[in-house]
């Protein structure tokens, strides 16, 4: 069994956290530097992250997130953001491209003129949820690269995104697509993983 696989059975969605452990923003940082590898369309990096570690702050994620005792407990609450927007970068995010040679002014100008169409033409809904799938990719990345880095994590969805934006004047570019909380697991109460399906109930080959 490979490093990866071990990594990938072990992480598992933690419920309640050690309360006398905490995590520097330095640790953090370290853990940020990794995940911007993720992948995302035409790299636009919509991933954003908002990382609550101040007390009185995380009192207000707890109480946004329907006062869920793992929020109180974590070490940090992890806001994931979709940046709604993000396609308006794509001429910086390729500027460097150009400038070495990589691709063309022509190829550069396609790329600009068909990505922001392409947002734009598709409206709200379709920014939305390219924000969305895209910050989900980089959240899953998130939480193994903190997992191989000792700390424990938990996404969640159960939160009320207006309060969440209005405590932590988070700007209406930016779409809330999930709560990670992180510390280091109690489990002491650990509870057997949950059913898996097998292949046969979830993977279908070819066409339905």
């Amino acid at each position: 069994m490979s490093t990866f696989t071990e990594l990938l059975k072990s992480r598992r969605s933690a419920n309640k956290f050690k309360t006398d452990v905490a995590i520097s923003q330095q640790e953090l940082d370290e853990l940020f530097s990794l995940v911007k590898f993720a992948p995302s369309a035409f790299n636009l990096q919509h991933a954003h992250y908002l990382a609550v570690t101040d007390e009185m702050l995380k009192e207000q994620v707890y109480e946004a997130a329907f006062k869920q005792y793992k929020v109180l407990t974590s070490a940090a609450a992890i806001v994931v953001l979709g940046d709604m927007e993000a396609y308006r970068n794509i001429g910086p995010i390729n500027e460097g491209l150009l400038t070495l040679g990589i691709i063309d002014q022509c190829e550069f100008d396609e790329t600009v003129s068909s990505v922001t169409a392409m947002y734009e033409d598709g409206g709200e809904r379709f920014k939305r949820d390219e924000a969305i799938r895209n910050a989900s990719l980089s959240a899953m990345l998130f939480m193994l690269i903190a997992k191989d880095k000792g700390w424990d994590t938990c996404p969640m969805i159960g939160f009320d995104p207006d309060q969440l934006r209005q405590a932590l004047c988070i700007p209406e570019r930016y779409v809330p697509a999930m709560l990670i909380t992180l510390g280091k697991e109690d489990n002491s109460k650990q509870r057997p993983r949950g059913y898996r399906k097998p292949n046969g109930e979830f993977v279908i080959y070819d066409r339905y």
